[in-house]
């Protein structure tokens, strides 16, 4: 049976930061986007009031500083390279990311069967953004789902990709799991665990399994 690789984003495929982080570096509001990630880190706000804050934020925000953010983003090397192998497999690679659609959703270039992120609208920014839309940990685990019903895949066919708390919910609902990169709230949760700066490696701990 297929196999569906599901990849997080923020702190997994790019090392050491953050798709809102490396948007606002290029907006210039590190240090106001850098007390958000605390906030919402220590439980003080949620998703979703996050995501409006995030966007008020990014007021100014055009295609070129969205471009120009993914373009210079620390990412792993070798995610298209794992991709490739994976489809050639007859298996299938998405990402699940609380991060902004608009963003995520570029990944789709470089080989993932599917990407999803936080609604948020357009950019520039036209329209608010609808709380509704905005992805929480628990909601990956829906969109995993989603995705197998999508790709005719079990989820005990399913193997997760990620980082922090914000992959918990995932990792408990399949059956093998890597840590990329994690920090202690995967302690004792992942199947793997991988250290590193290159995507294949992770990959190699789980390519023969199942």
């Amino acid at each position: 049976m297929a196999r569906l690789h599901l990849f997080d984003l923020d702190g997994t495929l790019m090392r050491g930061s953050a798709a809102p982080v490396e948007i606002s570096r290029q907006l210039g509001v590190l240090s106001e986007i850098g007390e958000l990630e605390r906030e919402l880190s220590a439980g003080r706000i949620g998703p979703p009031e996050y995501a409006v804050r995030v966007h008020a934020l990014w007021s100014g925000l055009t295609e070129v500083h969205v471009a120009n953010a993914f373009a210079t983003a620390p990412w792993l090397t070798g995610i298209q390279d794992v991709w490739r192998e994976i489809r050639e497999r007859g298996d299938y690679c998405a990402v699940i990311s609380l991060s902004p659609s608009f963003f995520v959703e570029r990944l789709l270039a470089w080989g993932a069967h599917a990407a999803h992120g936080s609604v948020f609208p357009d950019v520039p920014f036209t329209r608010p953004v609808d709380p509704a839309g905005i992805l929480s940990p628990a909601a990956k685990v829906g969109v995993m789902n989603r995705l197998c019903a999508e790709f005719g895949v079990g989820p005990r066919s399913c193997v997760a990709y990620g980082d922090s708390m914000s992959d918990v919910d995932l990792f408990a609902a399949v059956p093998v799991s890597v840590a990329v990169n994690a920090d202690h709230h995967l302690a004792g949760l992942a199947t793997h665990t991988y250290t590193g700066g290159d995507l294949r490696e992770a990959y190699a701990l789980v390519r023969g399994a199942g």
